[in-house]
């Protein structure tokens, strides 16, 4: 996932970017002594290897040898794999697909992998998957190009001591009940600003784009229309995701960060907002920048608007590039690594949640909790939110598309600019991209 691996690129800095002019081919995979050895592509920590799932498989399969090759950002890797793609080689036996990139590959590329959805099992595969994770890496016509590894339900994790201290509940019930929508979420935003007793300095959210993702997601349109088409103005996703956002931004109530910046990491030490919309990715992100000391600090709430729609925020796929040389093999590895009993292990060992419905069920992570987020029940949370997610189109402009809205935003938080201003700023932007 675009923003999700970048965060858990951090954990992964001692791989350098030299990888990228192996990371994406397939090396010497050929057999000796009736040993196939199987190569990964992938960007981030997709966390097989930390969770000992490559070993376990060598393990039923002595036969396979499994080689990773990793590079730290997606971006880098997807041009990569873009330039290998164009020349019909070079690739990995498997490829990481990252949720900014998956609509490309559909569009333009799916008849370079396996079609997941033309085996005899495919019914079977799709069961076991949440629907529009399917859909997301399915084209018009019925291809479905990767299957889902973890996927990113969304909630809002509050600092509860900085609840009490400006008055307000820190129950994460109650404190749910004070924003069954967005617009209660910003009342609750001034509610906080207003009481004499909050932290000197601390803004209610952490910036305009905690606002403005998750919300654009809950829309009946997003991006893109059924054609996969950037449908910007004619979304009812984005007009209502812009017009809260920018609220939160115009009335002062973020922290005028930008998301993953220095200072925005920095800011979770400080005490500098008390909220954050928080897929269930960010929960690693958090623990990582505050370390043992902030265990106990933050608790986690329903995100607002939930009960008409949830979001998501990141997830990848795995596909397999049917130029590969051990085409049946690695279809073999992608279907087991991403089945529902090794994405179980993923999140119990990582706290990856899983894409996979049937996963999701299972009592490993329905009865999850976290103690560092004051024991919040955090598989029945995501759960619920991934259940709530609508299948929505994606299209390959919707990382840019978002990119233009956040910047844009950051320049009404800031007060350089007019939500009008900011808006048509960002409308110009997206149309440099799309064209």
């Amino acid at each position: 996932m675009l923003v999700s691996r970048r965060a858990r690129a951090a954990a992964a800095a001692a791989v350098s970017l030299a990888l990228l002019t192996s990371a994406c081919g397939g090396g010497d995979s050929g057999d000796d002594d009736g040993q196939i050895t199987l190569t990964m592509g992938l960007y981030g920590t997709f966390g097989y290897e930390e969770a000992g799932l490559y070993e376990e498989y060598m393990d039923l399969h002595p036969e396979i040898t499994i080689e990773q090759s990793v590079v730290a950002q997606s971006g880098p890797y997807y041009q990569a794999l873009q330039t290998r793609l164009a020349a019909g080689s070079g690739m990995a036996d498997v490829q990481g697909l990252e949720i900014g990139f998956v609509s490309d590959v559909v569009e333009n590329h799916a008849d370079a992998f396996v079609d997941f959805a033309a085996e005899d099992d495919a019914a079977d595969l799709e069961s076991t998957f949440y629907d529009w994770k399917w859909d997301q890496a399915s084209t018009t016509d019925g291809r479905t190009i990767g299957l889902g590894t973890d996927a990113g339900p969304q909630a809002m994790c509050y600092r509860q001591d900085l609840f009490a201290e400006a008055g307000l509940p820190t129950d994460p019930a109650a404190v749910s009940a004070l924003w069954p929508t967005w617009d209660d979420y910003l009342a609750t935003g001034e509610q906080y600003l207003a009481s004499p007793t909050r932290q000197d300095g601390s803004a209610f959210v952490d910036s305009p784009n905690s606002v403005f993702a998750p919300a654009v997601r809950q829309g009946e349109v997003t991006y893109a229309d059924e054609d996969g088409n950037p449908v910007v103005e004619d979304s009812d996703g984005v007009q209502t995701a812009w017009g809260l956002a920018s609220q939160a931004a115009g009335d002062g109530l973020t922290a005028e960060l930008a998301q993953f910046g220095d200072e925005w990491n920095a800011a979770f030490a400080n005490g500098a907002f008390a909220t954050i919309a928080c897929p269930s990715w960010m929960l690693d992100y958090i623990t990582s920048q505050l370390g043992d000391e902030g265990a106990g600090l933050w608790n986690i709430a329903t995100l607002p608007g939930q009960s008409e729609a949830g979001s998501t925020w990141g997830g990848s796929w795995l596909g397999v590039p049917s130029s590969g040389e051990h085409v049946e093999e690695a279809k073999q590895l992608v279907e087991w690594l991403t089945a529902p009993e090794q994405q179980v292990k993923m999140f119990v060992a990582s706290g990856f949640f899983p894409s996979s419905s049937v996963a999701a069920e299972s009592p490993e992570v329905t009865g999850a909790t976290s103690e560092y987020f004051s024991g919040a029940p955090i598989g029945e949370i995501f759960g619920t939110a991934a259940d709530a997610v609508r299948r929505t189109p994606i299209s390959p402009y919707d990382t840019q598309i978002q990119d233009a809205f956040s910047q844009a935003l950051t320049t009404v938080a800031d007060g350089s600019r007019s939500p009008d201003q900011a808006y048509d700023d960002a409308l110009a932007a997206i149309e440099q991209v799309t064209g």
